[in-house]
Parts: structure tokens; sequence; C-alpha cells
């Protein structure tokens, strides 16, 4: 039975699945979009949007959490670049999605990879800016104004 199983195993033992999804993040935070399998993007999926969440609370309390979950622990992953991505996730993306209550990735299906035929998907963060909507006025209105601005 499967209960309280509820994340895929990539085909990789624990510390490698952990350092892949880590770097599949960082990536995806830095890039905004990156190529990859289907069961990749949905494990990442999970650790983006979780780490949008602490970004948008962007107290110290949640910067901590999120450099936790990030692996930053050492001086060298702060040189590696990780650092930066925990700078942009905090100053950018925050307050970018603070009035989105959600979804922040989107995945793009691409086909099958030609070396072995696994689905290969894009997976990316969704756009910030709303479009504006028009206001529709009714069509007698319309033509009345139309009709003023001619004179």
């Amino acid at each position: 039975m499967r209960h309280l199983r509820n994340m895929s195993k990539l085909g990789r033992n624990c510390g490698h699945r952990k350092a892949l999804l880590v770097n599949l993040a960082c990536s995806l935070i830095e890039h905004g979009q990156i190529k990859t399998t289907i069961n990749r993007a949905k494990e990442a999926r999970k650790m983006v949007d979780a780490l949008i969440t602490y970004a948008k609370e962007g107290s110290e309390h949640s910067r901590r959490l999120a450099a936790r979950k990030l692996k930053i622990n050492t001086p060298v992953e702060k040189l590696q670049g990780k650092k930066l991505v925990l700078e942009k996730l905090f100053s950018q993306l925050g307050p970018a999605y603070a009035n989105r209550p959600g979804g922040y990735t989107r995945i793009i299906h691409l086909g099958h990879r030609v070396g072995d035929g696994a689905v290969s998907v894009m997976i990316q963060l969704v756009d910030v800016a709303e479009p504006a909507k028009k206001e529709e006025q009714p069509a007698s209105e319309a033509t009345v104004e139309a009709k003023a601005e001619a004179k």
C-alpha cells in the first residue's frame, strides 16, 4: 500500500533526488523556465510553489525556511549562486506574486524526447501581469460617443 507516499522516487536514492529537485528549483527561479521530463517537473513544481509562498510572506523566518529548503548551509553553496537565487526569490518573485493565491508554475507538454522517448515538458513561472479588462459599453452609447468625436 502507498499510504503517505506522496513523492516520486525518480529512479534515484534519497540524496541524489533531493539534490536534483533543489537544482531544478534553482534553475527555474533563475531562468524563468526549464525543459525537463514530466515527472521531474511535477516534483519540482511542489518545491517552487512552496518557495514562492515563503517569499510572499517575506519574514526573516520564512527566508531561513527557504534557505533550508534550498540547502544553503555552507559558504561554498552561497558562492555557487544559490544565494543569488534566494535574493531574487525574495526581492522580485515574492512581491510580484503577492496577490496571487497559488499556481505559480505551468507545465507545457513538448512531445517525446528523441533518445529514450520520455515525455518532455517545459515548466515555467506564470506571468504576473494580468491583462487589463476592457469595459464594454452598450452599442448605442459607443455610437453616440463616436459621432460626438467626429463632430
